[in-house]
Parts: C-alpha cells; structure tokens; sequence
C-alpha cells in the first residue's frame, strides 16, 4: 500500500532516532542521518528508510521495510535491497521487515539462503511482526515516532482492543507538536490503526475525542476519507448497519448518519445541516438517509433529498 509507505517514510525521516533505537534495541545510538530512499540502489521498487548512524564508534546502515501482507519472494528481495546497499555504501547493514497486520509474516524466516556447494550466500535480516509486540513498551520508553504504530501491538494485559486505541489517540493528541504536524501525525495513526480495525471504531474514538477537524487538515486526510468510505460502502453490510441501529435505536442511527456525512463530506457538528439531522424522531428515516448519505455524489445533493422529504 503506497500511502503505508508514505506515511512510515514521513515518520522515520521525522522520528529518525526513535525508529534506529526501536529496531536495534539500543540507546548507544549517535550521528543519526536519514538517507533518502530515492536511490539507484532499489530501482524497481523504493526501499522504505535508510539511516546512517553510529553505533560504537561504527558507523552502520539501519535499513526498515514496512509489509502489510505476505509475500513469497521476500527473502529474495531482501536479499537484492541489502546486497545493492552495501554494493552502494560500503557499510554494514541492520535490515529489519516490520510486518504490520496480525497474519502477516508468518512464513518468512528471516534470511536468504542458496546452498550451492561452494557458491553458499547467506543474507540475514530481522522481522518484526508488530501484534507480538507489547505496545505499552512505546509509550514508556517515549518512542514519539512509533506512537501512530502502537496500535497495531498488544494492548497491556486486561485492556480491550478499543480502550488501547482510545489510549494511543489522547496519547498522540497530547504531544507538543505544532498543529500542521499534529494532524499529519493522528491521521497517520488512524490510517494505520485501520490496518487492524474497523474504520468505524477508529472514527469514534477520533469524533470521541474532538480530533475530526483537525485531522482533516492532514495532508493524508483525503486517503483517510476516501479509505474510510470505501471501507464503509464495501465491509459494513446493510444488515450490519441495520443491526447496529436497531441495537442503539434512534441516538445510533443518527450517529451513523452524521458519522458518514462528516468522513465523506466533512461536516461539521455546528452545520445547521447536523442540527436538522439531530431533531428526526423516525428511525426508519434515518435509516434510509443512511443509504442515502453513503451514495449521493455531494453534500448539496443529500441537502436536496432531505428538504424533498420534509
């Protein structure tokens, strides 16, 4: 997924000493230097980071590759991106695969391996599959930059899924970060978080928590609109929805309703639009203005059908 990679590329090359100190397990860590991935060293594919960094007096090359899913050659292509970054460099290379959904990563071992006798080639590298991980490990050792990634780890012992991502957001809104940069950082993690979760409960904690507009300030906030939407239209069944609904009656329906609205057009809870939405007593209005919210091409359209209903 491209937007994956740019998101972790932004947050390394931001956080370059919190990821070489995550990956490596280490504090001796000195002389940090991103270099960029635009190198003719990957030339049909873009390796995710490359820092420079000193580690005892030794200067080293920590390598990161950020995988979703499995695949089959990837030991092969680990094997090319280390080979043509000491052919490069000259360095020594740290090469670590962060594999970010739960199933994924399962099947590779970790290294290449061609047993030819008198032609051997082994080429090792480290795989981080990120739901084995204890996530409240990030927040302790205040890993800023690995922050939008703790969701997709462990939550601590006794912790719902949920209240953990609840924790990550107020953890991440919390930073002092400028607002330009705070935006990029909760979308980030809420494109990740999505990875795992399902989009509608990392909107609610997100609406939760007060942070909708200005993650809309993102520059990835047009991925995390179109992602969510495309989410809602293609996972979330009309029975599903319905169900839902009929669980929490009318005050469920018109927060799926203002939830759809706002994610697919960006209202906003002060639009006299949502204030017209909050006085429908008929749940089974408000359930076809869902479908309808989900389809209409604009803002101005659903505006339209809700007055010709009235």
């Amino acid at each position: 997924m491209a937007e994956i990679d740019t998101i972790a590329k932004h947050l390394i090359q931001t956080y370059p000493a919190d990821f070489a100190r995550f990956a490596l397990q280490r504090d001796d860590i000195e002389d940090i230097e991103v270099i960029e991935s635009e190198q003719p060293i990957v030339k049909a594919r873009r390796t995710d980071s490359l820092l420079r960094v000193r580690i005892g007096g030794q200067e080293v090359l920590v390598h990161h590759e950020f995988q979703t899913t499995d695949h089959s050659a990837m030991s092969r292509r680990m094997a090319g991106y280390i080979g043509r970054i000491i052919e490069h460099y000259g360095l020594p290379v740290y090469a670590h695969v962060f594999y970010l959904r739960p199933a994924a990563g399962r099947r590779d071992p970790g290294y290449y391996l061609q047993e030819h006798p008198g032609y051997q080639i082994l080429v090792q590298y480290k795989v981080i599959r990120l739901s084995q991980l204890a996530g409240q490990a990030v927040l302790d050792h205040e890993f800023v930059g690995l922050l939008p990634f703790a969701p997709l780890m462990q939550p601590p012992a006794g912790q719902t899924e949920a209240a953990w991502l609840e924790q990550c957001v107020a953890r991440a809104a919390a930073l002092p970060l400028d607002r330009p940069s705070k935006a990029d950082f909760l979308a980030g993690l809420a494109i990740l978080s999505g990875l795992v979760y399902n989009p509608q409960t990392v909107m609610a904690i997100v609406s939760k928590e007060h942070l909708m507009d200005l993650m809309r300030e993102s520059s990835f906030a047009q991925y995390l609109a179109e992602t969510i939407r495309e989410e809602i239209t293609k996972e979330v069944t009309e029975q599903g929805i319905e169900q839902g609904i009929e669980q929490g009656g009318r005050e469920r329906a018109i927060e799926y309703l203002l939830d759809v609205l706002a994610i697919r057009f960006a209202l906003a809870a002060s639009d006299p639009l949502a204030a017209r939405i909050v006085t429908i007593e008929d749940v089974q209005r408000l359930k076809q203005l869902h479908r309808a919210a989900i389809q209409v091409p604009s803002l101005e359209a659903f505006r339209h059908l809700l007055e010709a209903d009235e």
